[in-house]
């Protein structure tokens, strides 16, 4: 009975945390930004089509003679800027086509084809950047995309130096679909960015640790051969076995010599280095 009360009555126990809290540690995660498939980021295209000149005319009327010395109100009527949108992405798609077809009359080969979806592609995505609703045209954009990665995949397995070739020509990125997909889950992107948080404050610990040793080199040293130079002359006084030479009183001393000039250079290359930091 006495043992229960003096349990009751002594001092409650304090327990030490021994883990962490998600709040101890210094670790945010964010969902990355959802990009369109559609956008350029997404879609493997680096290069954009050139501007296109205000006084560029139609392809069919640009050698006609009787043009060169017509009115500038009638010439305006025949430039692409003031004709219909489909117009200009044919003529971006000729120009695009002519860089990379084989031959002049060249416009049904694997490249040929590739340059022409790239033309229609980045025309579909500049007409998405200023009408973002066009739903339409976001499908036909999706569609061309995915078949135009189809026309690469089969270029890329069966000649792939050419593939190689066209996506410098075109300024293109191919990205393969992965072998494994997953979704990216805020568990495992935490878990991620915990495990690198701790490798980061395990290998800052062990270089402030390796700094420390460093530090109590010279002292360790000086002190070391002091006691060595001691037992020697007490064993020699004594006339015992000597087990400390002077071999290994000189190593000791030289090693501690090239310990010096080591730090000294390394003080005088931190000075040099904040005095060029002050004069900038």
């Amino acid at each position: 009975m006495n043992k229960l009360l003096n349990v009751a009555q002594a001092a409650p126990r304090q327990f030490v945390r021994e883990y962490a809290f998600k709040s101890d540690l210094k670790i945010k995660w964010v969902r990355p930004e959802k990009i369109a498939c559609f956008k350029p980021e997404k879609s493997g295209d680096l290069g954009k089509l050139p501007p296109l000149n205000p006084e560029e005319l139609l392809p069919e009327f640009k050698d006609c003679p009787v043009l060169q010395n017509a009115d500038e109100l009638v010439k305006s009527q025949f430039q692409l800027s003031n004709n219909a949108s489909y117009l200009t992405t044919r003529f971006y798609r000729d120009e695009l086509v002519k860089e990379v077809q084989r031959h002049a009359q060249d416009f049904g080969s694997m490249e040929a084809k590739l340059a022409k979806m790239t033309a229609v592609i980045r025309r579909y995505q500049e007409h998405m950047e200023s009408h973002p609703r066009d739903k339409m045209i976001k499908v036909r954009l999706k569609e061309l995309i995915d078949k135009r990665k189809k026309y690469l995949k089969f270029l890329r397995r069966w000649d792939y130096p050419r593939f190689e070739w066209i996506l410098e020509k075109l300024e293109l990125v191919y990205k393969p679909p992965p072998a494994h997909f997953h979704w990216i889950t805020r568990k495992e992107s935490l878990q991620k960015l915990t495990d690198t948080y701790c490798e980061n404050l395990k290998a800052e610990r062990l270089e402030a640790y390796h700094k420390q040793l460093q530090a109590q080199q010279i002292p360790f040293l000086e002190e070391a051969i002091k006691k060595m130079q001691f037992v020697r002359q007490e064993q020699i006084s004594c006339d015992v076995p000597v087990t400390v030479t002077e071999e290994q009183i000189a190593d000791s001393k030289m090693q501690l010599a090239q310990l010096k000039e080591l730090q000294q250079a390394e003080a005088a290359a931190s000075s040099q280095k904040q005095n060029e930091d002050g004069f900038n």
